[in-house]
């Protein structure tokens, strides 16, 4: 009878052991017997938390002689982490002040909210948190000043900030916005691949693209004002940067593109990384997505044979920015949460982000597929580890430069009012647009017929009326500011809904008002 369920028994011991015998040795202890701690909030993901976790532990123990674990905090996507953020430090606050009677000043600027470091996300995130003093200064400046020169970690490139000039945050890896395509299925369609962010626009795209909802990710905002800037670019003429007719008619082609490129979206997902997982199983024909997403997505396919996803930077339409870091005030473990601060941007630190998985010095399982900020480690020595050694992002930034000046101020105004343009209205924008490019021709064509005047219509959005009225509106931090927003994006929304209805009715009756 035994003999029977011998072999049973013996795979079950197999399954079993398997896991225990194939795994790693881990450098992170578990919480309950760490002798250090770190907490660590961010919108990372697990190839990069498992991959700097590791390696910073194994460096602690090197160091210190002690073992360490790390808290590792995701609440999801950076607006996720701000409302965290937010509420975490304004609770904390109130209670130093309540604590504290006739000290409250000093009481607040103690006061922290059990967090060590938030880690990654955009320089918009950031400024929002040290604008409210969050932020205490890193050491990293101090100890190691050789870092930030120009050759090494400059301090903008491309119009982007790479740290803070009070040294309260700093950039750690390079971010770029682009676009991701199926190449099969353009060929399938007989339809170019796309190379700007206009071909999105494109009306033989409908139905094929991917977009993320920017509401919930600062970088798909930041896209979408890049977006708009290119096309203010090339409105204004050299020496002539404040002629308001230039940035009027630049911003009006700019929300345009958006329009054109919302009325072709299958889905506004909350989940960036969702794009290129759809592009590549060809669920979508292309939509944009941030430069390692596309990558990651390319080397896994790549495995199996020639990959049918591709990356690539829209030609003059995308900067080259930071996933900054800082330690956050009052921080429980600040010697620690410093000295991470210090690894990440150390040559094993900066390395790891790129180097091939099992590399000399590179990352244990995954690379992370993301670009080192510093400049000098791009050198013939290191190059041959990369997994992406031809990227080579200072030398093939795409010229284009982006501008705060332009549209920075209105960046949360911006991420309000595509949701009520383009996603609260969806279903009338897609209806309206189905009908409108019926009969064929270029998105051009479509925007000249009476019905496309209607649909692209923005006079209620103006660029000096979102600059004027609505960033001091968004702005507002008094109690009745979200009703007063809200009604405004309600009527905004309302506005576009209508002009889409138009525009729809007038197409079906061949552009007859």
């Amino acid at each position: 009878m035994m003999r029977r369920f011998l072999p049973i028994l013996l795979l079950l011991a197999a399954v079993i052991a398997a896991p225990i015998l194939l795994r790693r040795n881990s450098e992170l202890a578990a919480a309950g017997h760490a002798q250090d701690r770190l907490v660590i909030i961010t919108p990372h993901n697990e190839t990069i938390r498992s991959e700097f976790g590791e390696a910073f532990a194994a460096h602690w123990k090197a160091k210190t002689g002690r073992t360490l674990y790390i808290d590792w905090r995701i609440p999801g996507g950076t607006s996720d982490i701000t409302r965290v953020l937010n509420s975490s430090f304004e609770a904390a606050e109130a209670l130093a002040k309540k604590q504290n009677p006739g000290h409250e000043a000093e009481a607040v600027k103690k006061s922290g909210v059990g967090m060590d470091l938030f880690f990654g996300g955009g320089e918009p995130d950031f400024a929002g948190q040290m604008s409210k003093d969050r932020f205490v200064e890193l050491e990293v400046f101090k100890t190691h000043p050789e870092w930030f020169k120009e050759d090494v970690i400059p301090a903008k490139f491309t119009g982007e900030n790479y740290y803070n000039p009070k040294h309260l945050w700093v950039g750690t890896c390079l971010s770029q916005m682009g676009i991701c395509y199926n190449a099969d299925s353009v060929r399938r369609l007989g339809i170019l691949p796309p190379r700007r962010w206009a071909d999105l626009a494109d009306p033989a795209y409908a139905g094929y693209v991917a977009l993320a909802d920017p509401t919930k990710s600062g970088s798909v905002t930041r896209m979408f004002e890049m977006m708009i800037q290119e096309q203010m670019k090339k409105r204004i003429v050299k020496g002539k940067e404040d002629d308001e007719a230039a940035k009027e008619e630049g911003w009006k082609n700019g929300i345009n593109l958006l329009q054109a490129m919302a009325a072709n979206a299958r889905y506004f997902t909350d989940a960036a990384s969702k794009i290129p997982h759809d592009v590549a199983q060809g669920d979508a024909l292309a939509g944009t997505c941030i430069d390692f997403y596309g990558r990651s997505y390319e080397e896994k396919l790549g495995r199996r044979g020639p990959t049918r996803l591709l990356w690539i930077p829209p030609l003059g339409g995308t900067s080259i920015s930071v996933d900054p870091i800082a330690v956050l005030r009052g921080a429980p473990h600040s010697e620690i949460a410093q000295e991470f601060v210090t690894f990440v941007l150390s040559d094993a630190g900066q390395l790891l982000w790129n180097y091939k998985a099992g590399a000399p010095g590179g990352p244990r399982e995954t690379s992370p597929r993301r670009l080192p900020v510093r400049r000098d480690l791009y050198t013939v020595k290191n190059l041959p580890w990369f997994s992406d050694p031809d990227a080579l992002p200072y030398e093939r930034s795409g010229g284009f430069e982006y501008d705060a000046a332009l549209t920075n101020s209105a960046f949360n105004v911006l991420r309000q009012v595509y949701r009520a343009m383009c996603m609260d209205t969806h279903q009338e924008m897609k209806e309206a647009w189905d009908l409108m490019r019926r009969n064929g021709g270029t998105l051009e064509e479509i925007a000249a017929t009476p019905a496309g005047k209607v649909f692209f219509d923005t006079s209620h959005l103006g660029y000096s009326h979102v600059m004027k009225e609505l960033v001091p509106l968004v702005g507002r931090k008094d109690n009745m500011a979200k009703l007063d927003i809200s009604r405004e994006m309600a009527r905004i929304s309302g506005i576009f809904r209508e002009n889409y209805k138009k525009a729809a009715a007038m197409a079906r009756e061949g552009g007859r008002p």
